[in-house]
């Protein structure tokens, strides 16, 4: 992965963004490739793809520190703007996601005491700047989602109408899988589970996610939600079985097993 950073750092400097800004068509199309670039590097620290460990906080802050460089170049960018807010959003998060054991913890059971404060409110402060300049982009939709998220006193508190209306309006301008994956959770937690299931059937025959491990994760929640636990507990081992980031499985293998344990 270290290579693979170091090859994303050398794609954003031949970009040319540092030294010199182009204009019309092509600074939209270099821009968006090192928003893409920094979005990868970004992710694959908050949750690393295999390995011991949940996250690599070292990639995910060296991800924010390039996408402040960018934006200070490219201060009026809408998207630049709503990227550096996601990041910071979501990174507020990182010390609540572990337990001292480096296990996973959800976001409904992590101690919002924890979170970073500094970096919400500067997240915040960014995405509430960004949205009135213009067309809104996919970067802008979720940091509000991820704002929401960080604002909201406890996960029962959490505005789930609001970001489902979020994720509809992402859905018009990205057919990306992950993020009707993520519509479908909102739906749940918004209207019900059975309302999430009936949209996690139409992601059942798409190649893009259907080896991906989430799918059978987050059926397994709305499954547990709407109380079929055998199903859930199969749906959890499943998962597990798909994914190669340790805490990740172990996590679903507690879930599953907890579940097998109930009368």
């Amino acid at each position: 992965m270290t290579r693979r950073v170091s090859r994303a750092k050398q794609r954003i400097k031949d970009s040319g963004i540092p030294f010199r800004l182009p204009s019309g068509d092509e600074r939209s199309e270099r821009l968006g490739a090192v928003l893409h670039v920094l979005y990868l590097i970004f992710n694959e620290g908050y949750t690393t793809t295999s390995g011991p460990s949940l996250q690599r906080a070292e990639l995910s802050t060296e991800a924010i520190r390039l996408a402040r460089m960018v934006r200070h170049l490219l201060p009026d960018d809408g998207e630049m703007t709503g990227l550096l807010a996601l990041m910071l959003l979501t990174d507020a998060r990182r010390l609540a996601r572990s337990g001292p054991d480096g296990s996973l913890i959800p976001m409904a059971e992590q101690d919002r005491g924890t979170w970073n404060a500094g970096y919400i409110a500067e997240g915040v402060a960014l995405i509430t700047e960004a949205l009135p300049r213009g067309p809104t982009g996919p970067y802008q939709l979720q940091a509000a989602i991820a704002a929401l998220h960080d604002e909201a006193p406890s996960a029962d508190e959490t505005d789930w109408p609001q970001i489902v209306a979020l994720y509809g309006l992402l859905l018009k301008i990205s057919e990306n899988p992950m993020v009707a994956l993520n519509h479908a959770v909102a739906v749940a937690m918004a209207c019900g589970a059975d309302e999430g299931l009936d949209l996690l059937r139409t992601l059942e025959a798409d190649e893009r996610i259907a080896g991906d491990h989430r799918l059978p994760a987050v059926r397994a929640h709305l499954l547990e939600m709407a109380g079929d636990h055998p199903a859930a507990r199969a749906s959890y081992e499943a998962a597990a079985q798909r994914t190669t980031n340790l805490p990740q499985r172990r996590y679903l293998h507690a879930r599953a097993a907890r579940l097998g344990g109930e009368q």
